[in-house]
This record gives C-alpha cells, structure tokens and sequence, in this order.
C-alpha cells in the first residue's frame, strides 16, 4: 500500500512542499521523511490518503520554514527560491509542472508567514477548497479566507496578475531577449525592459552577483552586459540557451566547459520584462545541472 501511496501522490506532495520551502531539496526531504513515517500509521487512518499525506508535508514544511528563518537572515545578499527544471520527457516533472505557481509568485511567498505561505498555496496553486484547508491546517473556514486575503494583499496582487501569456509567445518573447543579450544590443534590451525594472541576483557569497537589488532599465542593462557576460567571470567562453525551468522559458548561461553558470528566470507583463531574477549560488543549480529530481525520489522504495 506505501508504494502504491508513494507512486500515486508523490508528485503532488512534492509540488507543495516545493512551493512551501522554495527548496527542491527540503521538498524531496519533507516527501522522503513523510513516506518513511507512514510505515507505522495504522491502514484505517489513510482512510482519505490525500489529505492525510498533505497534512503530514504542510506540518513538515512548517518546521522547515521556522528552521530556514534564521539561515535566511544570515545568508549573503539576496535570497531566491531554487529553480526547478521541467523538461516535457519527464512523467512526473510533467505533473509538477501543472499548475506550478510561476517563479516571480514564489518569490512573492517570501513575504508571508507560515500559515499565509501554507493557505495561498494549497489554494492558488493546488486548488483546494476552503473547507478541506480549515480541515488540513486545524483552522476555521473564515480564518482561512482571511488568510489567503492577507496574503494576496502582502504580495501585491490582483484579480488579473499572473495571467500568463501562450506558451508559444513565451517562448518567441524569452527567444528575442537571449538574442539581445547575445548580441550585446543595448538598445533592444532597453526596450525590452519597464524603466522601473528590478534585477535580483543570488550568488550566496560564493560567486559574482549584485548583494542588493538593480534598479532601472539604464543600471540593469549595463549589469547583464557587464559582469555577468563576461569571460572573466566564468573562466572562459559563456553560451547561452533557452530551457523550461519551472515550467516557463528561462534563460541558461553555461561556461565553455558546460556547467551551469546562471538560471535567469524573467517576470514580463506585455511585452516588457518588470523582475528579472539571475540564480547564480552553484548550490541552486544542482537540480538543473542533474536535470531534475535526484535519484533517491526517483527510485525510492518505501520500506516494508
């Protein structure tokens, strides 16, 4: 029955304790430590296997934010969430990337608490009801929905945001900026970008990156043609290719070598590019490098 339970939800309850931590690697440890514990749940206790499972990751993940807290405060410069990589051949990417909240909404989640993160998510991204979320999270229905109220308020957002374009659009629009990029043409990157666009990198301390956020098309565009391009910086020849990361097209900048250098994920409303967000910590580009979950979600067997 574990295996069966595993087979059938672990790609759902990955999706939400990606979503609640912003980590693919706290995501397969709440999901590997969740099926490991109901080893010694008694059969009649699975009786609705779905909420009892997201239960069980959404208590986990809590923990994992609290824990993750403090490191944030302490961590160098900008924090990001890792990407996550969703490539069309994988079964079970295929079924995270569905109704995957984009990038810059996962960014956004850094602005709520616990209980708002927890809410929103199981709301906006999983759809549930209110009802079975007051029943997951021990919290009246009308707590709930002030909640998920709280949290849209917090993150900016209304009733038309996030409405994404044709995947087909995305993909010429992203095509056009890597073209720009590659060129070094700064007059179309300028007006690929709104005035007021903000760039955040993510490097951990550990290479090149802007400690605190770019503001301006002018600063943005002098910064993507500056440092991060150049050779310098990566050792040798950079090239640059579009790729699905969390499910949208994304740009990847590799070194000569063929490693991973540089996740840009961009959030465009219309036709001009508003955030910008350049993952550039090597510790977040392990998941990309090894093209997705790790061979232990994969191929875990439940113990008997």
């Amino acid at each position: 029955m574990q295996e069966q339970l595993y087979t059938k939800y672990k790609a759902l309850l990955f999706k939400l304790a990606y979503q609640l931590t912003g980590s693919v690697s706290d995501a397969e440890d709440a999901v590997q430590d969740v099926f490991i514990k109901i080893a010694d749940v008694p059969p009649e206790r699975l009786a609705e296997p779905k909420a009892y499972l997201c239960k069980m990751v959404t208590n986990r993940c809590k923990d994992l934010l609290k824990s993750a807290r403090k490191k944030r405060e302490e961590y160098f410069g900008e924090w990001l969430p890792e990407p996550f990589p969703s490539s069309k051949d994988d079964a079970m990417e295929s079924v995270v990337r569905e109704d995957l909240l984009t990038y810059g909404m996962i960014v956004l989640l850094e602005r709520l608490s616990p209980s708002e993160r927890i809410v929103f998510v199981l709301r906006e991204a999983l759809g549930f009801e209110y009802k079975e979320i007051a029943q997951l999270i021990e919290k009246s229905e009308p707590n709930c929905r002030k909640l998920f109220s709280r949290a849209s308020a917090k993150m900016g957002l209304s009733d038309e945001e996030e409405l994404a374009q044709p995947e087909a659009e995305q993909q010429q629009w992203v095509n056009g900026f890597l073209d720009a990029l590659k060129a070094g043409n700064v007059n179309r990157m300028l007006t690929m970008l709104d005035p007021d666009v903000v760039l955040v990198a993510d490097g951990g301390g550990k290479v090149l990156a802007a400690a605190q956020p770019i503001v301006s098309r002018d600063l943005v565009a002098k910064f993507l043609l500056g440092p991060v391009l150049q050779s310098a910086t990566f050792g040798g020849e950079v090239r640059m290719e579009m790729r699905h990361i969390n499910g949208q097209p994304s740009i990847v900048i590799r070194s000569e070598t063929g490693g991973i250098q540089t996740v840009g994920m961009l959030r465009v409303e219309g036709d001009i590019v508003r955030e910008l967000y350049l993952i550039r910590n090597p510790d977040k580009l392990q998941h990309i490098a090894e093209g997705g979950f790790s061979e232990r979600m994969r191929l875990f067997e439940p113990l008997d």
